[in-house]
Formats: structure tokens, sequence, C-alpha cells
């Protein structure tokens, strides 16, 4: 089944030039279905880009999908037009009183400041306390996936001696999980961090499930036993040329940065690099969509948050 896209918005036509199966708002009406609604709040600079990543993986599923962009209204982005954001995203205000099937929240170029630093810090926790009630499952991507550890459990991140940067191999912690479904037992992903979450302290709360680590890179992904909030620290989402990117960034800033491991062909930054990660990448959002947010939303989501605000307000009258 195709994801849904605006005709105007840019990630459209570059999907559909990569066979990417995409569909209008107008043919999908006709469609006698519910797609799944998802909310994507974007907290990338370059949101572009991070849009076309996103979209890609949640239109490689069976299941029709249609998308909200979110970006925090308490900050101003500096790398994304004011004509863009104003043309295809809403702000968390617009959109607090409605119910999503599904919700990813990105990372963020933030992760070495304090959380109670960033700008949009409270925002942010009043999201992560909103998806409780709002979402039937909600996945968290590298500085998002920190912050809700944080936000959730108390869950500390450290810095690192060292910038975690390139492509790393992970092993499958828990056998039979959902999430990992069909996955090799050694699989590759990227990631692009200066701090961790300790596998130690994730350990210590029970609600909590270490699925996948890396010896090299750490804690890889960490999810609730009900799979309602999963945190994944690195970026499966990355296309191939992304890390490429930011060590070329940093470089031209004069930056000591360092090759990312495992990335470029013979460590020779000359040479085009290609992607050892999108299976995996594709398997992981597929089996997101349909075990954790398919297979479990109700039909009616709508009803179905009127139902848990009452139960809430019973709850807090006993």
């Amino acid at each position: 089944m195709p994801i849904k896209i605006p005709d105007s918005l840019p990630a459209k036509e570059v999907l559909t030039n990569e066979n990417i199966f995409v569909m209008d708002e107008s043919q999908a009406f006709h469609q006698d279905i519910r797609p799944l609604r998802i909310a994507i709040l974007n907290l990338m600079p370059t949101k572009e880009t991070t849009e076309e990543q996103i979209l890609r993986l949640l239109a490689n599923t069976p299941l029709q999908v249609e998308f909200v962009l979110l970006h925090p209204g308490s900050h101003t982005s500096k790398n994304t037009s004011a004509e863009h954001l104003n043309q295809f995203y809403k702000t968390f205000e617009e959109i607090k009183h409605l119910r999503f099937d599904g919700m990813i929240i990105t990372g963020a170029p933030v992760e070495q400041f304090d959380y109670e630093d960033v700008t949009y810090w409270k925002e942010i926790q009043e999201i992560f306390d909103w998806t409780e009630s709002h979402v039937t499952s909600t996945m968290h991507i590298c500085w998002a996936a920190q912050a809700g550890l944080y936000h959730h459990f108390g869950i500390p991140k450290a810095s690192l001696p060292q910038k975690c940067f390139g492509v790393f191999t992970h092993t499958v912690n828990i056998p039979n999980t959902k999430l990992l479904r069909g996955f090799d037992e050694l699989f590759l992903a990227p990631h692009s961090r200066h701090t961790e979450v300790a596998k130690a302290d994730v350990e210590k709360v029970e609600e909590l499930d270490v699925l996948s680590e890396s010896d090299e890179a750490g804690v890889y992904i960490v999810a609730t036993r009900d799979g309602r909030q999963i945190f994944v620290a690195g970026h499966p989402e990355y296309d191939p040329l992304s890390l490429k990117w930011e060590y070329d960034r940093d470089a031209a800033k004069g930056m000591d940065v360092p090759l990312p491991v495992n990335y470029f062909p013979k460590n020779d930054p000359s040479q085009t690099p290609r992607s050892t990660w999108r299976a995996h990448a594709n398997l992981l959002f597929a089996n997101w969509l349909n075990y954790y947010v398919y297979q479990e939303t109700p039909y009616d989501i709508d009803a179905q948050v009127n139902k848990i605000q009452e139960s809430q307000k019973e709850e807090y009258q006993i």
C-alpha cells in the first residue's frame, strides 16, 4: 500500500523517481479503508531531507498511511524556510486535540546541551506526556530516544569520549520479539551522536527491555514491554550519503572529525559509500507499523481517546 503525500510536497517527486509507491490524497480518498494516522515531529535542521528519509520507510509497507508533519512551535527554524513550514507543517497546539495511531519523533542536533537548556524542552515534555494517552505507539529516534528515556524513566545520558559515528554491527538480544521479527542475528545500523545511555541504567527500569545493542555503539533499541514506547538510539532512517554529508560538513569547518566507522570503502572519503542497513531499516519500520500500531490501534481512534480520558478521570476521582 502507498503513503498519502500532498501533491506539492517536494518529497513526493523524489520518492516517485525512486519507484516508491506514493498516492495523492484524491486517489486515496476512493479506497474503502481507514489509513493509519501517523504524526511526525521533525526536529532535524534539514527538514526536507528528513521528510524523504522517514516517508521512504513508511511507504515500504502493505498499509496505507497518512501523516501530519509537526515542528516545535516554541523554536524558530534556521535551516527550513518559513514558506515550507507554513505550507506543510503544523504545531502541537494545532493537533493536540487529535489521536494518532503512531508517532515518530526524530533526532535533533542538541544532544550536547542539558535537556533543560534546549529551547523547546518544555514543549517536548508536554508532547511526551500527551503521547501516553493520544498515541498507540511512539518511535523515538536518536536524541529523541535519549530525551524520552530521561523524561519518562529518569534515565540520564552521558557524554562519550569520542563521537559514535559510523555503521556498527548489532545483535538481537531477545529472540522472537515482534519488533525485530525477521531480523538476522547480526545486522548493521548507522549512529551519529556524542552521548549515550548506559545499559545498566535501562536495566534498572522494570518496564523496559534492551532489544538490541552493539559491542561498539552500545544500546541501540529499547522498548516498553507494552510496545507503546520505542527508543532507537541510532539513525536507521539515514540514506547512504547522510554520514558523508555530516563528515564533509564538519571537516569543512576545520573540526577534528573521525572517519565514520565501517562506512567509506577502504576508509577512503573520496569513494562513494553504499547502504548496508537499508533492508533492516525497512523491516524495523514495517514491523513497528504492523505489530505495534496497526494490530493494536482501535478502528475508531477518536472514540478510544475519549474512553481513555474518562477512565483517567474516574481513576483520579477514586
